[in-house]
Order: C-alpha cells, then sequence, then structure tokens
C-alpha cells in the first residue's frame, strides 16, 4: 500500500502501532548502514538512494512487512541464512509477517553489504 506522506517521520507516524517499533528500526539500521544514501521517500514508502537511485526501501504492507534489497549480489549472499528462518523472500524483497521474525543482526548485515556492494540493482 502506498502512502500519500512526503516524510519519513510522517510515514512512520500513519503505520499501525503494532509495526511502528520494527519500521523504526529498519529505519534506525539504515541510517547507521547506509552512508552516503540519502533518505526520502519514493514509491510511497521510505527509500534510501545513492546517486539518484532507490537500492533499499521499506514498507507497511497491508498482511506484511517488506524490506526491499535491490542490489541482487547481497540477496543471494544472504538467501540460504533467510531461507533457514523460513522467511518469505524474493528477487529483491523480504517479506516478515510479523515484526518479531525480523532479525536485525542479519538485516544489518545485508544492508552493510548493500553499502559496500557496486553490483547491479535488480
Amino acid at each position: 500500500m502506498q502512502s500519500k506522506s512526503k516524510t519519513v517521520d510522517a510515514y512512520l507516524n500513519e503505520v499501525p502501532a503494532e509495526r511502528k517499533a520494527g519500521l523504526s528500526k529498519l529505519r534506525e539500521l539504515c541510517l547507521s548502514s547506509l552512508k552516503g544514501f540519502q533518505e526520502g521517500m519514493a514509491y510511497g514508502m521510505p527509500s534510501y538512494s545513492r546517486n539518484g537511485e532507490v537500492e533499499v526501501a521499506f514498507a507497511s504492507q497491508k498482511n506484511y512487512i517488506s524490506l526491499y534489497i535491490l542490489k541482487q549480489v547481497v540477496m543471494n549472499a544472504h538467501k540460504e541464512k533467510l531461507a533457514g528462518q523460513g522467511i518469505s523472500f524474493g528477487k529483491g524483497c523480504i517479506r516478515y509477517t510479523r515484526t518479531e521474525r525480523m532479525d536485525f543482526e542479519l538485516v544489518e548485515n545485508m544492508l552493510r553489504d548493500a553499502e559496500r556492494s557496486d553490483g547491479e540493482i535488480c
């Protein structure tokens, strides 16, 4: 579900209460891990861009929280760990049905890998 919010703060103020802590933690990790990236709103969700291209984003969807890691090399490097946790994921999207299932240590590792990666965006 796309938001019409103009800022990430406004976006976080409109998410369901039970997801706010998890989404706020994602934001903190993005801000601390993605050096040289610009935070903004793109496609109705908080996003993190480098050189004008969105590389990371997250969103509160109807049935899950989505984390978009758009560097295919990063997703490929971590897919066994994600699969081992029983997390639903695709080419560039990780879907968490409950915030309790979010492994923030793994997310932080993926964000740091994305920050270092010069691979293609999927």
